[in-house]
């Protein structure tokens, strides 16, 4: 019992940091979908609680372009003693193999205080601009390092980037370099296996998938000497054996792989994220009401 109060009371620092590690990391939903388009939800567990609810949309029906949305609360009981909702967007030039950003937005609000982050990327990759807004900043562009810009991508579009490439065959592998407002840091896919997984009252998806763990190194910038936040939680898990790790399954031909199941071990707890729907123009998974 005193396990799941603790984590319970950690709840959002640690949906916010799988969110944001992992792209899953939804939006305003999508008026039609149609083949180049997916729409996805998931359920958060945490200790066995449903903990938060996400919906992620992927849109590549624009030639030449990408967006991806994320938009994700806390849920139920844990809605009302820990109020948070963030919606993360990205949008920008769809080149094969190496998608860049034009634009990733992040608004987080707790307890109604918002944070509005907004990163402006060039056509050539390069970094332009850099603002904050809340109630310390009026959304003016912020002075920043090269050494913490330069060369970078946001979160969502490196992980779209993964997801395209395992829908082709290849490995979830890779590194890109992030910016996160204050620091730098390197996003490090790995794959470690090919399985098939079971739907369950949880989950809606059956079928092969890539499992591949997702691990945050730190770069330039001022870092905690003892690790805080995401850190923090990842650490935790490789001390248990087990840093977080990601199930990718392609479900539309032609399409992206998608993250299907999200595992995040913690000194708390374990935490799951289950897809729970899928729909695509003419593909549609859902579970059955409980």
């Amino acid at each position: 019992m005193q396990k799941s109060q603790n984590l319970l009371a950690i709840i959002p620092k640690i949906c916010l940091a799988v969110l944001m590690a992992f792209v899953f990391v939804a939006s305003p939903a999508l008026a039609e979908t149609d083949s180049n388009q997916q729409k996805m939800q998931y359920d958060v567990y945490a200790g066995g609680i449903h903990a938060l609810q996400a919906n992620l949309d992927i849109d590549r029906s624009e030639k030449g372009r990408y967006a991806i949305e994320l938009q994700a609360k806390t849920y139920g009981l844990l809605g009302k003693l820990a109020p948070w909702e963030g919606t993360f967007f990205s949008k920008g030039w769809a080149k094969e193999g190496a998608n860049k950003p034009q634009l990733h937005s992040s608004t987080a609000i707790w307890r109604k205080e918002a944070e509005l982050k907004k990163y402006h990327y060039k056509k050539d990759g390069s970094f332009k601009e850099y603002t904050l807004k809340d109630d310390s900043n009026d959304g003016s562009p912020k002075k920043v390092d090269d050494e913490l810009t330069q060369g970078t991508s946001d979160v969502l579009t490196a992980t779209l980037n993964t997801m395209e490439a395992v829908a082709k065959g290849q490995e979830c592998s890779g590194k890109t370099d992030i910016f996160d407002g204050k620091r730098r840091y390197s996003l490090v896919f790995k794959q470690k296996k090919e399985v098939v997984l079971e739907s369950s009252r949880w989950n809606v998806y059956a079928g092969p998938a890539i499992e591949c763990t997702v691990e945050v190194v730190p770069g330039a910038g001022k870092w905690y000497e003892k690790p805080r936040g995401w850190m923090s939680i990842q650490e935790q898990g490789r001390e248990r054996g087990k840093i977080p790790t990601v199930w990718l399954a392609q479900i539309t031909e032609g399409q992206p792989a998608v993250p299907v199941k999200v595992r995040v071990k913690t000194s708390y707890g374990t935490l799951f994220m289950h897809m729970t729907s899928y729909e695509t123009e003419n593909n549609t998974l859902t579970l059955p009401k409980k």
